[in-house]
Formats: structure tokens, C-alpha cells, sequence
């Protein structure tokens, strides 16, 4: 890092800081762009700092309804939400750019009045011949730059008076950056990566301003950061080949000293690269943070929220894929990842996300969870299910009985249904080859000695149980799995006697009984 870094560094240190996260609301919100939210939300929380959220909606083309309220609703569910946004107001708004059309001309056309940018008035079929035409086995993929402009139709080849006629006459144009003719080298210290250097002769004339009047994410990115104050820009490292264009603009409008810190995080690989949509659909794990449908063509793609993740386990796995506080530690709370955040040690190389290892984080946060944090969600889901809670004491007795059974949240069904509802079935299956008129016997006087039982609690049933199986010659361990389907329908679930004290007398009774008629059948 140079002096000169070194001093910018802490002059921007100095200020206030203020990231910010600028999704196009173009579909659903990738397991990258949250990691790539999360990262901003902590910096800036760890540093006293503000979180800015700002909708990038200037390629109207590609707008999705329903997008922008999605990002909205994801980020309430994993507890990022922005302290600036359209959604929260703020004193830099407005805060989507497509209500901000007038701002990016303005500075459009100062870059042209100062010789950085130039109108252009190529239709698509000009630039469709300069394709073909400047199209060589060296450049299979000729791009409107240095080389080419000076043959193309813009205002560095026509004369004044003519780009003056096409402007009043409101010819269609685009307004383009003027890359050096000079070869030059652009540097910027990266807080990931430190000083990355481009040479702009690889650098195309990119589109600022399109003809519709809308900025490109180039011009407008940084117009944006500048008039909101931002200190720092945390972006996927897939945007570095832009990083030589924005550092002129940088210098051409405000002076590089204006220039946010930036940092590229690294991608998120899946199984064959980066990861991606299709990753989920053909692996079976979600890669959004909720479910996501497409308006156009009816496709949903899973989300982590409706797969059974808790909030709390998504934040914290999403931490670690790429960053780390140097310790063993792997289970963080949001406030300790706040604590201990810091760009510093987040890796420049991709992270590899494992679907198993993701599940892990969520079973340890469903363990350490008290049963108030579960209770909504659980009770959301059984009754989705058709299951009717009306006894939340019994609700919470019950979570957090089997809670350490449960790896999603959608495993609480199949583990606790059973407590509000009589099986309707039995794996009849487990018990046939066993059964015989030994093990009717007992049950038939395990429910004469539960029916006179004064009291009703695990010690009491399971002492009981025993006492009745050493007096009929029978293994207690034989017995077990049967009664376990008697109680439950199948070979799952908590301590057997843990299920018959919670679903109480009358009701254990009743099971055994059915079921037993169900055995002899």
C-alpha cells in the first residue's frame, strides 16, 4: 500500500462510515447478494456506521414486479435491515435511480463539456457492421473503443454544427467515455485484494448514458455513492474488469480523493464454479434467500426460509463463507459478528458452500434456540399442516422436547405432530414379525395399570412399564418399539415416556388400545 493510500485510508476512516447494497429488482436475491448485504450491514454496524439501501432500476427492460418488495421482505427475515432506503426514507434520497434521471445528465454532460465523454449516434446497424467489419482471428469480438471510435459516427468525428443539429433535432444518442488515447495505468488499493492495477488500452468506451436518457451502472454508481456520502463499496469481485472505469470517473467529476474504499468479495462456488440458480434446482438446495417465483414463467426457486433455515443460522453460515475471526469459533450470535467483523480478514479466494455443512449451523441454532423463538415458527408450520394448536403450553413442552431431533424447522412436523394428533396409520410393518399373544397380554395389563396410575409423569409410567415386564418374563428392550409405534405410528421421536406424560392419561390409553386392535387384525 502506498503513503498515499495509506493517508486516504484513514481520512475516509475519519468520516462517518456509510455503506450501501444496490440490487437491481430484476428477480430473486442470490445466497451472494445477501453474503454481499451482510458484510455491509456489519462493517458498518462495527464501526458506528450507516447501512444504505438503494434500488438500481435504470434498465427498465429488465424491471420485475414484485422484486423490490422481495429484497425488502428478505432482508426483514434475516435482520439486515438498511437505516436508509426507499422503503425507510433518508436525507440523500431519492433512493431509486430511476427517479434520479435528471442528476446522471447532468454529470453525462460535463464529462462531455471536459473532453472525457463524447455523444454517439451509431444505430444498431452501424455497430452491427463495426463488428463484423474490425472482426479479426486476434479480435474475434471488436469493442467500441480507442481504435474503432475515430470510425464510428460520435462527436469526435462529426463537425460541431452537425452534433448540434442531432441533439436539437433529438436524434437517438448515447453518451460514451472517453477512455485515455495514451496507454495508462489505473490503481486502486483493494481492502481485500491490496493495489490492483488495469491498463485502460483494454478498456472499451463504455456506454454512460443510454438513449432512453437512463444512466449505465457505471455513471450512475458513481454519481450515487458520491451525493450519498458513501465511504465504503463492497461488491462482487465479478465487477473488478469496471473497477478502471469507475476510477476515471472518479477522478474526471470529484477527484480520487472523494473515492470510496473499495472491497471485491470473492464468489461463491457450488459444486462446478460459481454458484448458481441451477445449482439449487439440480442438487436440491436452495440458493435464495426465500422463495422466489418468477412472474414470467411460473418458475419457483426455493428459498432458505421456506426450506426450515432459522434467520439467525442463515446470517452466521453466510459469514463464514469467505470470512473467519481467527479462531476455531464457528457459532456467532449477529451482535458478536458485529463485534468482531472486519474486512481485514476476509478471504480474497472463492468459498466453497456446502448444503450439509449449512444444515449443521442451523441445527446447532435450533438446539441453542429457546422454544419462544421456534414457537411462531412451528406452530405456523403444523398448522399449514392442518394442525390445529390450541394449548401453547403444550407447544412449548414439546419443542422443546424434540427440538435436538430437528435439523430444519420443517423437521418439527414429523417430530411432533404426533403429540397433537392420533396416528392415523402404523408401520405395522416393525411390530408383525414380533407380535404375539405374550406382548398382547402385556399391553392389555399395561393399560389396567395405567388407568389406576395416581400419578402421571415419566419416572412413574416407565417404573411401571418395567415392573410389569419383569413380572410377565418379558425384555423391557422388546417391548419398546412397539409401544413407541403405539404412541407415534412409526420408529421416531423423543423418550417414549416422555411422549405418554405430554399427551397424558387418557389419551396414551386410547393409542395403545388402537393400536393393539390394529396388531391383531
Amino acid at each position: 500500500m502506498t503513503l498515499y493510500t495509506e493517508l486516504l485510508s484513514l481520512q475516509l476512516m475519519s468520516k462517518k462510515v456509510r455503506v450501501r447494497f444496490a440490487p437491481s429488482p430484476t428477480g430473486g436475491l442470490h445466497l451472494g447478494g445477501v453474503r454481499t448485504v451482510l458484510y455491509n450491514y456489519l462493517f458498518a454496524k462495527h464501526h458506528g456506521g450507516e447501512f444504505i439501501l438503494r434500488i438500481e432500476d435504470t434498465d427498465q427492460s429488465r424491471y420485475v414486479t414484485g422484486a423490490e418488495d422481495y429484497i425488502f421482505n428478505c432482508l426483514q427475515w434475516a435482520g439486515l435491515e438498511p437505516d436508509e432506503s426507499p422503503l425507510h426514507g433518508g436525507q440523500y434520497g431519492p433512493y431509486r435511480q430511476s427517479e434520479r434521471k435528471a442528476t446522471y445528465r447532468r454529470y453525462a454532460e460535463q464529462l462531455v463539456k471536459d473532453g472525457h465523454a463524447y455523444y454517439a449516434f451509431d444505430t444498431p446497424e452501424e455497430l452491427e457492421k463495426m463488428r463484423l467489419d474490425f472482426k479479426t482471428e486476434q479480435n474475434p469480438s471488436p469493442q467500441y473503443d480507442r481504435s474503432v471510435r475515430l470510425q464510428m459516427r460520435n462527436s469526435l468525428t462529426l463537425a460541431a454544427d452537425e452534433v448540434k443539429k442531432l441533439l436539437d433535432d433529438g436524434t437517438r444518442h448515447v453518451i460514451r467515455i472517453k477512455m485515455p488515447e495514451a496507454h495508462e495505468t489505473v490503481t486502486f488499493t483493494d481492502m481485500i485484494r491490496g493495489d490492483v492495477s488495469f491498463d485502460t488500452a483494454v478498456v472499451d468506451d463504455k456506454v454512460l448514458l443510454k438513449a432512453d436518457g437512463m444512466p449505465t451502472y457505471h455513471l450512475a454508481v458513481v454519481v450515487d455513492d458520491h451525493l450519498m456520502k458513501i465511504t465504503h463499496a463492497f461488491r462482487g469481485e465479478e465487477w473488478l474488469p469496471s473497477a478502471p472505469v469507475h476510477v476515471l470517473l472518479w477522478k474526471y467529476l470529484f477527484g480520487l480523493e472523494q473515492m470510496p474504499q473499495w472491497a471485491h468479495l470473492p464468489l461463491i462456488l457450488g459444486p462446478n464454479g460459481k454458484l448458481s440458480k441451477r445449482d439449487g434446482a439440480k442438487y436440491g438446495f436452495p440458493v435464495f434467500a426465500m422463495n422466489w417465483t418468477d412472474p414470467k414463467t411460473n418458475e419457483l426457486t426455493e428459498g432458505f426460509k421456506e426450506k426450515g433455515f432459522l434467520p439467525e443460522a442463515f446470517i452466521n453460515l453466510l459469514a463464514l463463507l469467505g470470512w473467519n475471526d481467527g479462531t476455531e469459533q464457528e457459532i456467532f450470535t449477529k451482535e458478536e459478528l458485529v463485534a468482531k467483523f472486519s474486512m481485514e480478514r476476509v478471504h480474497s479466494g472463492g468459498a466453497k458452500f456446502d448444503y450439509e455443512k449449512a444444515k449443521w449451523f442451523n441445527h446447532e441454532w435450533i438446539k441453542k434456540s429457546g422454544a419462544g423463538i421456534l414457537e411462531s415458527g412451528v406452530k405456523t408450520l403444523l398448522t399449514e399442516k392442518g394442525i390445529d394448536i390450541t394449548d401453547d403450553a403444550l407447544l412449548t413442552k414439546v419443542i422443546e422436547l424434540v427440538k435436538e431431533r430437528c435439523t430444519l424447522l420443517t423437521d418439527f412436523y414429523e417430530q411432533s405432530a404426533f403429540f397433537f394428533t392420533t396416528p392415523a396409520q402404523y408401520d405395522i410393518a416393525a411390530v408383525k414379525p414380533k407380535w404375539n399373544a405374550a406382548k398382547q397380554l402385556f399391553f392389555a395389563e399395561l393399560i389396567r395399570n395405567y388407568e389406576l396410575a395416581t400419578g402421571w409423569n415419566v419416572t412413574t409410567l416407565e417404573n411401571n412399564f418395567k415392573e410389569i415386564a419383569a413380572v410377565n418374563e418379558l425384555k423391557p428392550g422388546e417391548l419398546m418399539l412397539p409401544f413407541r409405534i403405539m404412541l407415534v405410528g412409526g420408529k421416531f421421536g423423543p423418550g417414549v415416556f416422555d411422549i405418554a406424560t405430554l399427551i397424558g392419561k387418557e389419551e396414551t390409553i386410547a393409542r395403545i388400545s388402537k393400536a393393539v386392535a390394529a396388531f391383531n387384525s
